[in-house]
């Protein structure tokens, strides 16, 4: 069973945690010193696993802090500086995968809760005012969301795993409600239109997961396959338009830890691989942003030996990718989501070990135009 089976599982109590140890970044060879971050970047404790940019200027990033009884985390920039907001965490472990916002009063946050006895799906809403558990469909004992995408006030997606099987979840404006899917995992979904939707994951096959929604089902669009004995698996994907969309994640021969980075790119008819680098011995790309045919980023963790990992950002010029220079405050950071505006700024959002105070801390990213700080 490749290690992307419980990937999106990065927080989880510490007794659940055994299998995504090698995703994780849970050691560090050397304490430093708190990372020297201007206030407004908001260093704190906890991991972040998406952000998306909404109107006005303001930004949401959502996770988790805390490990045998995680709590929900999400923080909100309003312009100037990061700050926590208030966020309902039920009883058990909670933490939140994904995020999407069509408004300055409408926003979704998606993840799970582990009780005692079953995993369920957890959907938060944010009315302009706070934020608010909203009811969602957790079909058997092992339900979950990874991702979440939003095109109007009437028109969201959510997606995740039940079982062996996908789980999509559709918001019509009242309630959200199943709709019918493959077996298999999907991690991240990505919207254009009420009648155009992309979903990613994996089939537990030599094949990445792509599911299409034409604006009456969900259907499986081909793509491409792995090297002989390996195990591709998509961890997120972006539209900006129609044909402009990118999908991530990696390819590993073992199926354990940070493989070879993986990209693909649909063209308007087919989904095609790009060459993308993949540095410190391997890579794992979890999120990915696009603005234009010339411009998109994506962002992950690439390993450097001792199970250590440090934050990846890589850039699309509308001809290749190349990686850029990004900060990995300690020895083990990692990015996993990466959100952009139309003027070309982007926020990146994860987490960095801090081993003297025995917790993760909260990393945030952000381009200025020419690097990131």
């Amino acid at each position: 069973m490749p290690h992307h089976v419980t990937r999106p599982a990065l927080i989880v109590p510490l007794a659940l945690a055994a299998a995504a140890v090698s995703l994780v970044p849970v050691t560090a060879a050397a304490a430093g010193a708190r990372p020297a971050h201007p206030a407004s970047f908001l260093t704190i404790g906890g991991s972040l696993r998406a952000v998306a940019v909404a109107s006005g200027g303001n930004a949401w990033a959502v996770g988790s802090v805390g490990t045998v009884s995680a709590r929900t985390l999400i923080v909100r920039w309003n312009g100037k500086t990061w700050a926590k907001v208030p966020s309902p965490s039920p009883a058990g472990s909670s933490g939140l995968y994904g995020v999407a916002s069509t408004s300055a009063s409408s926003a979704w946050a998606v993840g799970t809760t582990i009780g005692r006895t079953s995993t369920t799906t957890l959907i938060l809403h944010w009315n302009g005012k706070g934020w608010a558990r909203v009811s969602s469909p957790s079909p058997g004992s092992n339900s979950s969301l990874y991702g979440v995408a939003a095109t109007s006030g009437t028109s969201a997606w959510a997606v995740g795993t039940t079982g062996a099987r996908t789980l999509i979840l559709r918001w019509n404006g009242k309630a959200w409600a199943r709709m019918a899917s493959p077996r298999g995992e999907l991690t991240s979904v990505a919207a254009t239109s009420a009648r155009n939707a992309w979903a990613v994951g994996a089939d537990n096959t030599t094949h990445t997961s792509i599911l299409h929604w034409n604006g009456k089902s969900w259907k499986r669009s081909p793509s491409p396959g792995a090297p002989p004995h390996a195990y591709p698996f998509l961890d997120g994907i972006a539209a900006a338009s129609a044909r402009r969309t990118w999908a991530v994640g990696d390819s590993t021969v073992c199926g354990c830890g940070p493989g070879h980075s993986m990209t693909l790119r649909w063209t308007g008819r087919a989904w095609k691989s790009v060459r993308s680098p993949s540095p410190g011995g391997g890579t794992t790309l979890f999120g990915v942003a696009a603005v234009s045919a010339s411009r998109a980023w994506a962002v992950g963790i690439s390993g450097e030996g001792d199970s250590l990992t440090k934050t990846v950002i890589l850039r699309w010029n509308g001809a290749a990718w190349a990686r850029v220079a990004s900060p990995a405050p300690r020895a083990s950071s990692g990015l996993f989501g990466v959100a952009t505006t139309a003027g070309g700024r982007a926020w990146a959002v994860g987490d960095t070990t801090n081993k003297n105070r025995g917790q993760d801390e909260t990393l945030i990213l952000r381009w200025n135009g020419t690097s990131w700080k």
